[in-house]
Formats: structure tokens, C-alpha cells, sequence
């Protein structure tokens, strides 16, 4: 049987589907199946089979058997993340129709992190041990190490929270006294104004945000930072022209995607006849070719928030993104987390787009020299997953040439990464006079 006779069978079986006619419908998709080779049309026949099934568990298998076939078809992914209750009917939106965010301050819920002991303020302690610390009574909370997991790309664009970012702010009640107060769209934890105890946002209950999937936890305090920008500073002969602020700690936000499929591409190939005898030895001639190139991207990262992104940048490459843990509000107990302004959805065009660029530069290295690209295509490139990260910074400003220069250290193993120039910074006689560590003194002292 022919592919053409399995596509026909496929097409009557979706029109009586549509039509209502359940059995009329199983029958043509039953006999689609058994004769298909392809697996566009396998796929999509065990599609069409789970919409008219009825038992969970049939449709379930069917959408299961759709996927086995194509794994980027994304009406049976969200199909069997509803049944699987991985994915709420209620959350379901038209990306073409967004709805409009209110301007007015929502209400949030926020996680509190006391002490059980002695009601004392807990914050996560930056020292390789993974736990939570009392101010007071030095009681610890150790937290559970593990590796972050991806979540899959189509489910979440079938929500808001795919294409949202924040632009309300958020309004919650301390559970300590009471008090409430306002916390800017761009942050997901604070400590209380009036009684200090830590908040993180519960984002896991909102509708329109993602919550973090992964987080790299500090590994060193603030007198270790301190001692790196002093460090670095000598290093590169540079004399602050104004009093240095103490570092700051910051959690950035940082898409991470996973890719695949292939990327059709035609080519075309210089060859030259190097035949002893022939007539036509030396004479060169152009094939042309085409094929697919397989495309598997891990952990493709980029900024997911705008304001530091041209140092941030640079310092991205610093991180160890292996070592990214299971996200836990109580990493952020007692340290402030920005969250994203650019959207997943615009995140994974870019991150499409770079590694749509990527391919086209490696296809022709692959296939060997006097190769042309002629044409390719990115329509079957797909992402398949991300994660939503945060990392752990350090951030300061250093006064310098006339202005203030931002300066990131990474918190996880203290590289550092600013907007000034690579080239040597050589300061003139009367800065020198001054002192380097006469800006800086006070800072290790604290």
C-alpha cells in the first residue's frame, strides 16, 4: 500500500471525526495506521485516534504513540499535559488574543522563613552548606541538593505564563506583624520594612508567571566578594576616583533552551578531476547536494532581564550550569532575586535564531572545503524545553575615567566581569599618591 492510499484514509477519518461520527472515524484511522510508513502520517492518525477515544487511558496511549513518532507535535503534547493534569483547561489561552494585564497592584502570596526554635529571622548562609541559619540560635535547615529540571516548551506556550512578564506590582502581608507592603514587578523576595523577616513570592500560584526552575545557591559571603573586587582591582592598576560601594547581593534570571530536529540545507560542492589519464584532469566542476543536518542544542543560555545584560553577558560563561539545583524559595531567605522582563516566548525566538545562525556556520565545515550554502531552511528546528534560572551575583559600581562602571562578580566562583575595557588601566601620579586602598580600606575592614 502506498502513502498516498494511508493519507487518504488519514484525511476521511479527520473529516468524520470533525463530523461527529466516532465509529466511521475509528475505522478510517485504524486502517491509516496499519498501512502507513510515513510518520508524519502515523503521527498525526494517532492523533485524530485520541480525540475520538473516550477512556482517558486509550487517549492517553494514543497521544503517547503520536509523540513516539514526532516528538515536536505540539497538539498532542498539550493534549496528554491535560489529561495529565500537568496542565490546567482553565490555563489554556489563544497566543494570538492575549489577555490585557491590569495596571492596578495584584495581591501575592508570600513564603515566610522563621526560625521553629526561636522565632528568630532564618536567611540562607553563603558557605557551602547548603542550609538555612538562624540569626539567633544558630539553628540550621539544611536544604536537599539535586539537578534542575526542564519543562516543556509547547505546554508552556499554551498558557499566559509562556508569554508573560511581570508588570504589576505586588502587594502582600507580612505573616510576622502584619504590616503590608509593595514589592516592584521586577523582584520575587524582600525582607519585611518593619520587622526584617525574609518573604519570597509564591509564583508557583500565579497565572501569568513562570517560576524558577533552577538555581546556583551563593557560595561565598560578602567579605569574599569584597576581597575579589579589591583583588581585581590591583590587578588591573585601577584607582577609583570616588568611595567604592560595598558589593550587593542580586539572584539574576537566565533562560536556558534545549533544541533539536534538523536543518535543511542545499549546497553546493567544488570538485576538480584529479583522474592521472583523464581528459579532463584539473578541470573543476560544482555539485550540488541536498540534505538535513541534525541539530541538538543543551542548555542554550540568555539573559532573561534587560538591565544588566551587556555585563551579565559576559559573565554568563563564567557559571557552571551543570551544577544548577532544583529551584527552592529558601535560597532566596534574606537574599533579593530579580525576576525576568523578557518574555519565554521572545527568549526562545532568540534562542532559535542563534541556533538556526550556529548551524549554518558549521554545516559547511562539516561537509568539507569548496563548500557553498546555497540555501537552508529552519522549519523543522524546534524547541523542545527550557528552564527559568537564577544566578547568584555580586554587583557594585566603580567610579573610574568619569562615570560609574558596573562591575558583576559571579557568585558561585568569584569571576568578574564589568564594562570597562580589557586593555591595562594605568592611573597618573596624583592618583597613585592617593592610594588605591584609600577607597577600598574600609571596605575590607567592614
Amino acid at each position: 500500500m502506498t502513502d498516498e492510499y494511508s493519507k487518504e484514509l488519514l484525511r476521511s477519518g479527520i473529516i468524520n471525526a470533525k463530523s461527529g461520527d466516532r465509529e466511521s472515524a475509528r475505522r478510517y484511522l485504524d486502517r491509516a495506521v496499519y498501512s502507513a510508513t510515513s510518520f508524519a502520517v502515523l503521527a498525526e492518525a494517532w492523533f485524530w485516534m485520541g480525540e475520538i477515544l473516550t477512556d482517558p487511558a486509550e487517549r492517553k496511549e494514543a497521544y503517547r504513540n503520536c509523540l513516539s513518532h514526532d516528538l515536536s507535535h505540539a497538539r498532542a503534547k498539550r493534549a496528554l499535559a491535560l489529561l495529565e493534569g500537568t496542565l490546567k483547561a482553565d490555563e489554556l489561552i489563544n497566543p494570538d488574543q492575549l489577555p490585557q494585564t491590569s495596571a492596578d497592584p495584584r495581591a501575592v502570596e508570600a513564603k515566610r522563613f522563621m526560625c521553629p526554635k526561636c522565632g528568630g529571622r532564618m536567611s540562607f548562609a553563603p558557605d557551602g552548606s547548603q542550609a538555612l541559619v538562624c540569626d539567633y540560635c544558630s539553628r540550621n535547615q539544611t536544604l536537599t541538593a539535586g539537578a534542575a529540571n526542564e519543562k516543556d516548551f509547547i505546554v508552556a506556550m499554551a498558557t499566559l505564563k509562556g508569554h508573560g512578564k511581570p508588570l504589576q506590582e505586588q502587594v502582600f502581608h507580612c505573616k510576622g506583624c502584619g504590616a503590608e507592603f509593595i514589592l516592584p514587578p521586577d523582584l520575587i523576595s524582600a525582607n519585611c520594612a518593619y520587622c526584617n523577616s525574609p518573604h519570597v513570592v509564591s509564583l508557583e500560584k500565579t497565572k501569568d508567571l513562570l517560576a524558577p526552575n533552577g538555581i546556583i545557591p551563593y557560595a561565598f559571603d560578602q567579605q569574599k566578594a569584597i576581597q575579589l573586587l579589591v583583588a581585581w582591582v590591583e590587578k588591573n592598576e585601577i584607582s577609583p576616583e570616588k568611595k567604592v560601594e560595598l558589593p550587593r547581593g542580586l539572584y539574576l534570571p537566565l533562560w536556558t533552551f534545549d533544541l533539536g530536529g534538523v536543518v535543511d540545507y542545499a549546497a553546493e560542492i567544488v570538485e576538480t578531476e584529479d583522474t592521472l589519464f583523464s581528459a579532463r584532469r584539473g578541470q573543476r566542476q560544482v555539485r550540488r547536494i541536498q540534505d538535513t543536518f541534525p541539530v541538538l542544542v543543551d542548555d542554550l543560555p540568555l539573559p532573561a532581564s534587560r538591565k544588566p545584560s551587556a555585563v551579565f553577558l559576559r559573565l554568563i560563561p563564567t557559571f557552571e550550569l551543570k551544577s544548577l539545583q532544583p529551584y527552592d524559595p529558601r535560597f532566596l531567605a534574606g537574599w533579593p532575586a530579580e525576576t525576568y522582563d523578557v518574555p519565554m516566548a521572545d527568549a526562545s525566538l532568540d534562542a532559535r535564531s542563534l541556533a538556526y545562525q550556529k548551524t549554518q556556520r558549521e554545516i559547511p565545515h562539516a561537509l568539507g572545503l569548496n563548500v557553498k550554502l546555497v540555501h537552508s531552511s529552519s522549519a523543522n528546528l524546534t524547541v523542545e524545553s527550557f528552564k527559568l534560572n537564577l544566578l547568584p551575583v555580586w554587583m557594585t559600581e566603580l567610579p573610574f575615567d568619569g562615570r560609574r562602571h558596573l562591575i558583576l562578580i559571579n557568585g558561585q566562583n568569584g569571576a568578574i566581569a564589568s564594562d570597562l575595557s580589557h586593555k591595562t588601566f594605568i592611573p597618573n601620579a596624583e592618583e597613585e599618591s592617593r592610594g588605591l586602598l584609600g577607597f577600598l580600606a574600609d571596605l575590607l575592614d567592614d
